[in-house]
Parts: structure tokens; sequence; C-alpha cells
């Protein structure tokens, strides 16, 4: 029996597992924060790594039944003092620990900026799923299921789809899950398609709720969306969504990418055309109406609005520079570095950060999770007006802070976040 090892049969690092760039911007964001608002010491030490990591290794059998591959899997818990934690699974061949923590850390800040009753989690495996058949990715799925079932639950952690991972994956989980405890329990995740309690609206929420920020700060920036111009780096779930909802506000989205190249049409780019080949090629390339560019070369275009919408570690101090745009909406989770953002403030973009730009995916989760435990269903159209109201509550709590106390809207972000943390840590005290 042939037996293979994750990733490429190279050997793991244990110290790449921590020392990430990710993790590493992710505690360094938090430092700087906590230092600005004097965070006791405590605390801030408490904070900065993870209250519970779970590494798991297991087998995976291909469709070739002799072949057996062992695959790496985790699943990350910031803080369990808000709630049950909340966090998506990705599936991704450089998925690792310090990703993952990275990604529940931030988490954890949105969630609080958001006034949402959970802690930050995230989880992933470390393959590539387009490799996978779909038996394959079910059975990989399933058994990751099973590993981390000790650690997930209604009530404990519920998970939620990301990058290579879908309403599909989340519905095996599901069902997983409720195998083993003998009855079905749709709110162990969410993402998960509607027939099984799935929210209305939240594989789009993500996007939407980018637009629905980006339409505030515009409003205060006196940027009128109707003939303005945008740039959308990232054309997946968030990326083509939130163009599609700029280009219905009348926004001429003038550039888009994804991993097979870019495509630029300073005239606009029809999202009908452009959406319909994607579904019909899979990929941007070979889309006739513009020209092809690199994703350096978008990121630098002259525009009104910037989404990344990739990838992290996109803008930094080599091309901060060089970006022109009004407003730099994050769909992506950490596409700035923080040397990139002096940059930018001290050139005058206005930036929407990450834990506040993309909250929407979230926040609609948390609607799905509320309506299963109630039994409850809303329609879109409630959905939607909830997800509104919630995500301009946020933007401007997080804009009055930034501009009471001189600071960015990254930092004012998180420490909206991080204070919510910190006062709910402090009246619970310390056992024993």
């Amino acid at each position: 029996m042939k037996t293979s090892i994750r990733p490429f049969d190279q050997p793991l690092e244990p110290r790449a597992e921590w020392d990430t760039p990710m993790f590493n911007l992710a505690q360094n964001q938090f430092l700087h924060a906590a230092e600005l608002m004097g965070l006791d010491e405590n605390l801030r030490d408490r904070l900065l790594f993870p209250q519970r990591t779970m590494l798991v290794s297991f087998p995976c059998r291909r469709d070739q039944y002799s072949e057996v591959e062992t695959v790496f899997g985790y699943r990350v818990q910031h803080i369990l003092t808000m709630g049950p934690t909340k966090g998506g699974i990705r599936y991704h061949e450089d998925v690792n620990l310090g990703e993952v923590s990275a990604l529940a850390m931030w988490m954890t800040w949105k969630c609080a900026l958001m006034h949402l009753p959970f802690g930050g989690a995230k989880g992933g495996v470390r393959i590539d799923p387009s490799k996978l058949s779909r038996p394959e990715l079910q059975r990989l799925t399933r058994r990751y299921t099973l590993e981390i079932f000790d650690m997930i639950g209604p009530d404990r952690d519920i998970p939620a789809p990301d990058m290579g991972t879908n309403a599909q994956v989340m519905a095996w989980i599901m069902d997983t899950y409720s195998l083993q405890v003998g009855h079905a329990v749709n709110e162990v995740v969410t993402g998960k398609p509607v027939v099984l309690g799935g929210a209305q609206g939240r594989e789009e929420a993500t996007g939407r709720g980018l637009i629905y920020l980006v339409k505030e700060a515009a409003d205060h920036l006196q940027l009128d969306l109707k003939g303005a111009t945008a740039v959308v780096q990232g054309f997946g779930n968030v990326g083509r969504n939130a163009a599609i909802y700029l280009a219905e506000h009348g926004t001429r989205i003038v550039a888009v990418s994804d991993v097979s190249t870019g495509i630029y049409n300073p005239r606009g780019l029809n999202m009908v055309s452009l959406v319909e080949h994607v579904e019909r090629e899979g990929v941007l390339k070979g889309y006739s109406d513009g020209e092809e560019i690199s994703n350096a070369e978008l990121l630098e275009l002259d525009c009104d609005i910037l989404i990344p919408a990739a990838l992290q570690n996109q803008i930094t101090e080599d091309n901060a520079a060089r970006i022109k745009c009004r407003i730099l909406a994050e769909g992506a989770n950490g596409p700035t570095s923080m040397e990139a953002d002096a940059i930018l403030a001290e050139r005058g973009i206005f930036v929407l950060p990450d834990i506040l730009g993309n909250a929407g995916g979230v926040t609609v989760s948390y609607f799905e999770w509320v309506q299963n435990t109630q039994e409850f269903a809303w329609s879109l159209e409630e959905t939607n007006e909830r997800l509104h109201r919630m995500l301009t509550g946020a933007f401007q709590r997080t804009l009055q802070r930034s501009q009471r106390d001189g600071i960015d809207m990254r930092t004012a972000a998180l420490m909206e976040g991080i204070a919510r943390v910190a006062e709910a840590k402090l009246v619970r005290g310390i056992f024993p």
C-alpha cells in the first residue's frame, strides 16, 4: 500500500508552524492597538496566543483504493470568553498553524466589533482541493470532522465555509456530526445549503456587506458611487459579489483578477458577460473584452475604490506608495502589512480594515445559527436589512473612535473589538 505525506512529501518544520508572516502580522496589529489603549499587561499576554489548538493527522484514501495519503488538519479557538467560538474551515495546500491562529485572532476582534456572542476560531486542512475528486473530498471532510469532533458543536465551536470549502462541505460536516450524536444537528455549522437550514443570502453576504460599508465610506468622503471607478483583486465568492453589487450602484468596474490573470478595460467591464465567462470557463483567462494585466499592475491602477479580495500580504511597503485609490476596502484577511498601513495613512487613503470590511459573512452566519437554534427562518429581505443595520452601526462606532482618538480605521476597529473582549474577561474573572 502506497503512503505519501502532504504537502508534496516535504517534512514539516515545527518552527514554521507558529512563526509565519500572517500570525506575526495579527500579533503585531494587536500589540500596537493594545499599547495605544493602555491594555493591562496580563490581558495583553493572555490574548496574544490562542486558548486552544488542535493539530491532527489522518489518512485520506484516494479513488485508487491502494493509495492513501496522510494529511494534516487544524482547529484553533482563540478565546472562549465570549460564548461559543466561530470561524471558517479552509482547504489549501499552504494551511499551517500560524495562518489558522491569525485568522482565529482576527475573528475574535471581528465578532466583538460586530457585537456577536462568539469568540474567534478557525480550521483548515493542508491539501489542494482542486486535485481531489468529489468522493475524495467527501471522505477527507468526513474524516477531518471525526478528528475534531470533540472540539466542535453548536454550543462549543461552529464552523463555516472559507477558502476551498463551500456549502456542500458544510453539509458533509453537519451530516457526519449528526450521525455521531444520533440526530440532526443543523446548527453545528453555518453556510450550509438552505434545504438543511442555511440562511438565505449567506453565500453572498461577505461581498454584499463589503459594499454596504463602501457606501458608508463613500458618503463620509462625499464620493458618489455612481460614475466612480473600482478595481477588484480576486474574483472568488467575495470579489465577484462585491463587483456585482458595486456595478448595481453605477460604479464602473475597470479591472478584476483571479489566479489565472487580470482583465483591464478603462471603459468598464460588463459584469454579466464576465460572470458568464467565468461560470463557463472556470477562470478569467480568455475573456476578450479587455486586456490582460498582472495582479501587481492591477493593484496600482488609478481608481476610486480598490478591493483586495484574494490573499494576504498584497499591499506592502514596496507598493503602498503607488496605490492610487480613495478607498481601500479589504475583502481578504490580512492583505495589507503594517508598514503599508502607515504609508497609506500618510497619503490620506481611507482604509476599510478586514475585520470590519469582511464581517458580513460571520454576521449572516450568526443569523443562521440563531435561526437554527430557534427553528425559525427569516426572509432574504429580513436578513439583508439586519445585516445592513449591524454593519453600518459597527462602521459608525469605528469611525467615531478613529476621529475622536486621531487614529486610522484599522486601529480603531481593533480597539473597539479588544476593549469589548477585555471587559468580558475582567467581569468573568479567573478560575480558580
